[in-house]
């Protein structure tokens, strides 16, 4: 036999049709306890506000659901309680985990990255203006032991007071000696040069600069042969043998951090190892745009393996908080406006709960207000449990609105008052 298309459509439509009806008139049979229950009202499954006194058809062409007195209240008077036969709370995998009086470690897990020690950085300048000769930095990254040879300088100014000094010695006056020493040690000239320089009687047109320590160049703005001011900077040297690490803060975690807490460091490109250190000091002010707290530890660097600009995870030891409530972070629900568990009451009842959430550390969370310890707190599932009772909590508030509408329009002035009858006669 056949089928044609419009025949075939209308098939599938009855099946479709079917299927979703049976779907929600089998619904309240699963989640309520197999029990002969008083049947409060119908209300449509797609329409809360469509109620009627005995079983029909909504609007949109199904069955109209049950709903049953004790929906809303269990054997213990709890109003805010639901019942689940045993047989649903097994196929959700409901799992549950009691609050505890415990501990709570506040554990910072965060990012930072590793940057140069600000102790051991020198700034290259010149005193004064001039030229750079035979440059002995080809590139950043260049690495120097102090008082190795950096560059030469040509300056008039240099010229000239190495001039007045020798001119000085001639002269034997010694303030003009002492005074001509400072002021080429002002612009810059070592005590060695100086003590060279008085030697030998000898004016130099170049002037030598040395390595002030160890280091690598992480910064060179100029090449030889440049023109330079005091205002200029000539090149950085920084020493890797110490860093410093920059972890950032969430606002909210910001009084957890203390100076002196221990620190541990890992990064990717070394898995399986870590570093100990301790929060070395603590920013005085938040970045406007992260709104995070930089804090800064201090780790030796031997073998350099921490460099500068990489990423690094970071936990800081923050201490415990003591006797205080706690439930694995799993069982918390956050909504737009509260926070909720799922308390589970024994044989097939839970109940929602608002609660007040205090800090968080790890897989846990501290529970302010509305949780006792030795409570059961539902860690699997719970999000369907909590969108169960949430629909029957807003089914009950239609209903007592519509009650108190009834009895306030029962007593509308313009009745019969119960003398009229009697007036009459």
């Amino acid at each position: 036999m056949k089928i044609n298309a419009a025949e075939l459509k209308l098939l599938m439509l009855v099946l479709f049709v079917s299927l979703f009806a049976s779907v929600f008139t089998v619904m309240p049979s699963v989640v309520i306890a197999a029990e002969e229950q008083e049947v409060l009202y119908w209300v449509a499954p797609m329409d809360p506000n469509y109620q009627r006194d005995k079983p029909g058809k909504s609007p949109m062409g199904m069955d109209l659901i049950a709903v049953y007195a004790n929906n809303n209240s269990t054997a213990d008077g709890n109003a805010n309680a639901i019942s689940i036969s045993p047989t649903v709370v097994q196929n959700l995998g409901v799992r549950t985990q009691k609050a505890e009086l415990s501990r709570l470690w506040r554990g910072i897990d965060t990012v930072g990255y590793v940057d140069y020690d600000e102790s051991k950085v020198s700034h290259i300048h010149l005193r004064t203006e001039g030229w750079i000769e035979k440059l002995a930095v080809e590139s950043e990254g260049d690495r120097f032991k102090k008082g190795d040879f950096l560059f030469d300088v040509y300056s008039p100014k240099l010229v000239n007071a190495q001039e007045e000094l020798v001119t000085a010695l001639s002269s034997g006056n010694k303030g003009l000696i002492r005074a001509t020493k400072e002021r080429l040690s002002a612009l810059g000239i070592s005590a060695t040069q100086i003590k060279q320089l008085q030697k030998t009687k000898k004016v130099k047109q170049h002037i030598s600069i040395y390595a002030p320590q160890d280091g690598v160049v992480s910064d060179l703005p100029v090449r030889e042969g440049m023109f330079v001011k005091p205002s200029m900077k000539v090149m950085t040297l920084g020493d890797l043998s110490s860093v410093w690490l920059l972890a950032e803060v969430f606002e909210r975690q910001s009084a957890w951090v203390e100076v002196g807490q221990l620190a541990e460091v890992s990064l990717s490109y070394l898995p399986g190892k870590t570093w100990q250190g301790k929060v070395e000091y603590i920013y005085p002010s938040l970045d406007p745009k992260t709104r995070t707290l930089k804090v800064r530890l201090r780790f030796d660097n031997p073998g350099e393996q921490l460099k500068p600009n990489m990423y690094a995870n970071v936990k800081i030891f923050g201490g415990a908080k003591e006797n205080t409530i706690v439930i694995p972070l799993e069982g918390l629900i956050r909504s737009g406006r509260e926070e909720r568990v799922i308390i589970a009451l024994g044989e097939g009842r839970f109940e929602a709960r608002q609660v007040l959430a205090g800090i968080e550390s790890g897989n846990y969370v501290e529970i302010i207000k509305g949780v006792k310890a030795g409570e059961s707190i539902v860690t699997s599932g719970q999000f369907l449990i909590d969108s169960e009772a949430s629909m029957r909590g807003s089914l009950t508030r239609m209903t007592d609105e519509s009650k108190s509408e009834a009895e306030e329009t029962d007593g509308v002035p313009g009745d019969k008052e119960p003398g009229d009858e009697e007036n009459r006669q």
